[in-house]
Protein backbone atom coordinates (compact mmCIF):
# COMPACT_ATOMS: atom_id res chain seq x y z
CA UNK A 1 0.00 0.00 0.00
CA UNK A 2 1.25 3.17 -1.04
CA UNK A 3 1.95 6.10 1.41
CA UNK A 4 0.02 8.89 0.85
CA UNK A 5 1.69 12.98 0.74
CA UNK A 6 0.62 14.95 2.83
CA UNK A 7 0.06 18.40 2.36
CA UNK A 8 0.38 20.46 -1.90
CA UNK A 9 2.09 18.64 -4.56
CA UNK A 10 5.54 19.69 -5.47
CA UNK A 11 5.74 22.46 -8.17
CA UNK A 12 7.80 21.64 -11.03
CA UNK A 13 10.52 24.18 -11.22
CA UNK A 14 11.21 26.05 -14.47
CA UNK A 15 14.41 26.59 -16.01
CA UNK A 16 15.27 30.45 -15.32
CA UNK A 17 16.03 32.49 -18.50
CA UNK A 18 19.09 34.76 -18.29
CA UNK A 19 20.26 38.26 -19.23
CA UNK A 20 21.83 37.24 -22.37
CA UNK A 21 18.64 35.40 -23.95
CA UNK A 22 16.44 37.90 -22.48
CA UNK A 23 18.55 40.36 -24.23
CA UNK A 24 18.67 38.48 -27.32
CA UNK A 25 15.03 37.88 -27.65
CA UNK A 26 14.57 41.92 -26.97
CA UNK A 27 16.59 42.92 -29.73
CA UNK A 28 15.48 40.04 -31.97
CA UNK A 29 11.73 41.40 -31.07
CA UNK A 30 12.84 45.36 -31.31
CA UNK A 31 14.91 44.76 -34.91
CA UNK A 32 13.18 42.47 -37.51
CA UNK A 33 10.03 41.45 -36.20
CA UNK A 34 6.89 42.18 -37.90
CA UNK A 35 3.85 43.80 -35.53
CA UNK A 36 1.62 41.14 -33.83
CA UNK A 37 -1.49 40.78 -35.14
CA UNK A 38 -4.49 41.83 -33.12
CA UNK A 39 -6.24 38.65 -31.90
CA UNK A 40 -10.34 38.89 -33.00
CA UNK A 41 -12.20 40.10 -30.08
CA UNK A 42 -15.17 38.16 -28.79
CA UNK A 43 -18.85 39.42 -29.20
CA UNK A 44 -20.04 41.62 -26.31
CA UNK A 45 -22.90 40.00 -24.73
CA UNK A 46 -25.37 43.17 -24.33
CA UNK A 47 -27.40 43.25 -21.23
CA UNK A 48 -30.64 45.35 -20.80
CA UNK A 49 -30.14 48.11 -18.56
CA UNK A 50 -32.75 46.28 -15.77
CA UNK A 51 -30.59 43.66 -16.23
CA UNK A 52 -27.09 46.05 -14.95
CA UNK A 53 -29.36 47.50 -12.19
CA UNK A 54 -29.98 43.65 -11.15
CA UNK A 55 -26.59 42.73 -11.13
CA UNK A 56 -25.16 46.25 -9.56
CA UNK A 57 -28.04 45.07 -6.40
CA UNK A 58 -26.28 41.76 -5.79
CA UNK A 59 -23.25 43.21 -5.42
CA UNK A 60 -24.31 46.10 -3.29
CA UNK A 61 -25.85 43.31 -1.28
CA UNK A 62 -22.49 41.09 -0.78
CA UNK A 63 -20.73 44.68 0.33
CA UNK A 64 -19.77 44.86 3.90
CA UNK A 65 -20.58 48.15 4.74
CA UNK A 66 -19.14 50.17 8.35
CA UNK A 67 -21.89 50.52 11.17
CA UNK A 68 -23.13 54.21 11.70
CA UNK A 69 -20.95 54.37 14.52
CA UNK A 70 -17.95 53.44 12.51
CA UNK A 71 -18.49 56.17 10.16
CA UNK A 72 -19.11 58.28 12.70
CA UNK A 73 -15.66 58.17 14.50
CA UNK A 74 -13.89 58.07 11.01
CA UNK A 75 -15.16 60.67 10.37
CA UNK A 76 -14.24 62.60 13.44
CA UNK A 77 -10.66 60.90 13.49
CA UNK A 78 -10.72 63.05 9.58
CA UNK A 79 -12.19 66.40 11.01
CA UNK A 80 -9.41 66.39 14.24
CA UNK A 81 -6.57 65.60 11.71
CA UNK A 82 -7.68 68.50 9.14
CA UNK A 83 -8.00 70.90 12.09
CA UNK A 84 -4.75 69.80 13.42
CA UNK A 85 -3.38 70.35 10.12
CA UNK A 86 -4.57 73.60 9.56
CA UNK A 87 -3.39 74.85 13.02
CA UNK A 88 0.17 73.63 12.04
CA UNK A 89 0.47 75.19 8.79
CA UNK A 90 -1.54 78.54 9.87
CA UNK A 91 1.91 78.30 12.65
CA UNK A 92 4.53 77.53 10.38
CA UNK A 93 3.15 80.42 7.64
CA UNK A 94 3.25 82.91 10.83
CA UNK A 95 6.91 81.80 11.26
CA UNK A 96 7.71 82.18 7.81
CA UNK A 97 6.29 85.23 7.57
CA UNK A 98 8.09 87.06 10.76
CA UNK A 99 11.40 85.53 9.60
CA UNK A 100 11.09 87.22 5.55
CA UNK A 101 9.79 90.21 7.73
CA UNK A 102 12.70 90.34 9.53
CA UNK A 103 15.12 89.90 6.59
CA UNK A 104 13.67 92.55 4.65
CA UNK A 105 14.04 94.79 7.28
CA UNK A 106 17.63 94.17 7.40
CA UNK A 107 18.18 95.31 3.95
CA UNK A 108 15.82 98.88 4.72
Amino acid sequence: MARKQSGPPPIPRKRPVTAPARTAAAVKAAVGAAPLAKAPEAPRKRTSPAQFFKEVQAEARKTTWTSRRETWITSVMVFGMVIITAVFFVIVDQVLGQGMHLLLNLSA
